[in-house]
């Protein structure tokens, strides 16, 4: 089996748009924005929406893909607390709707209700709903609420805490993925997505979070950012704070996805990083959507690239595609044995 650990529901029905516009305008007065029954997306409406996901995991040999909600448009900068808490919950509704449509194609991870400012304790009752009454299997966790301006404190901090102890009651990961940029210096998916995941596993480095949850789980998506290119200076960094080696400091505890878009990009990434480390990803439909004229194939085609690592075994190849994420995501092996009874 191929599992994608990333894919974001970019397909969505325009009346998803036009909702989280009218809520967003309605933001400060609960009398003029809707309510979450106001938005009528049918469950045929939702099956044409992902056909092209479904198309695109025939075509490139796929099976299933860790799926979630679209993660520019979770905006945790924008409207109120109470907004984020019911847009999360909308979204949310939506990709548990997707994955009981098609169980065998998609396995639902979860927005987080999100506010800048405010303790992320307030995320545990959503995380709750979603793991316990719909099935989820994990969570994405935006380190930068505010969009680009970085005031919440680092993810080492006490501050993150109740949402840690949380994830590894429920024994759920989460994706340390940022949102849209509101600033305009960082283009949100060339900068501020890569500084999001750079920024992330510096913090990592920086603290001792591992010890306090040593069984906490966490993927940098997009190939870890600017890591794996300057793996050296990460681990030169970490010993002149005095830290154990990364391989035991962080990398028991982080792992990186495949979302890196060309050849030379993944064969430094499996030369750099363990392959226990990496999962296999591509989201698909996102950020990259066209066709490299080098080679004549979509830029996001990254089974492709994994399948031109020459250096590795057949039996990493598979830890890549399907069991690092199993291990990763424990509650998906559950899921995935259901659909096949």
């Amino acid at each position: 089996m191929i599992i994608d650990i990333h894919g974001h529901y970019t397909t969505a029905p325009k009346d998803l748009d036009n909702f989280r516009a009218a809520q967003l305008a309605g933001a400060n007065d609960p009398n003029q924005r809707p309510k979450p029954s106001d938005l009528k997306i049918t469950d045929d409406m939702l099956r044409e929406s992902v056909q092209p996901q479904l198309k695109l995991q025939r075509e490139r040999g796929t099976d299933v893909t860790i799926f979630s909600p679209r993660a520019s448009t979770m905006a945790h900068h924008l409207g109120t607390e109470a907004t984020s808490r019911e847009w999360a919950q909308v979204s949310n509704d939506l990709i548990s709707r997707i994955c009981k449509l098609f169980p065998d194609k998609f396995v639902p991870v979860a927005q987080l209700p999100q506010f800048p400012g405010v303790s992320p304790k307030n995320c545990i009752a959503e995380l709750e709903r979603v793991v316990n009454e719909l099935g989820f299997v994990g969570c994405n966790l935006n380190p930068d609420p505010s969009g680009g301006w970085w005031k919440d404190p680092p993810l080492t901090d006490r501050y993150w805490y109740p949402i840690y102890e949380k994830m590894v009651e429920l024994d759920v990961p989460g994706m340390v993925h940022v949102s849209s940029s509101c600033n305009d210096n960082f283009h949100a998916t060339g900068a501020h997505y890569m500084n999001g995941d750079t920024t992330a596993f510096m913090q990592f480095i920086s603290g001792n979070l591992f010890k306090d949850f040593p069984t906490l789980r966490f993927i940098i998506p997009h190939g870890g950012g600017a890591v794996p290119y300057h793996w050296g200076r990460y681990r030169g960094l970490a010993q002149d704070m005095k830290k154990p080696p990364l391989i035991e400091h962080v990398m028991n505890n982080v792992w990186f996805d495949t979302c890196v878009y060309h050849q030379p990009g993944i064969d430094l990434l499996a030369k750099v990083i363990p392959v226990k480390n990496v999962l296999f990803a591509s989201e698909m439909i996102g950020a990259v959507r066209g066709i490299d004229p080098e080679t004549g194939f979509y830029y996001d085609d990254t089974k492709r690239y994994v399948d031109g690592l020459s250096s590795l075994s057949p039996a990493e190849k598979h830890m890549i595609f399907e069991g690092n994420a199993r291990k990763v995501y424990p509650r998906m092996n559950a899921y995935l044995d259901a659909i096949k009874q």
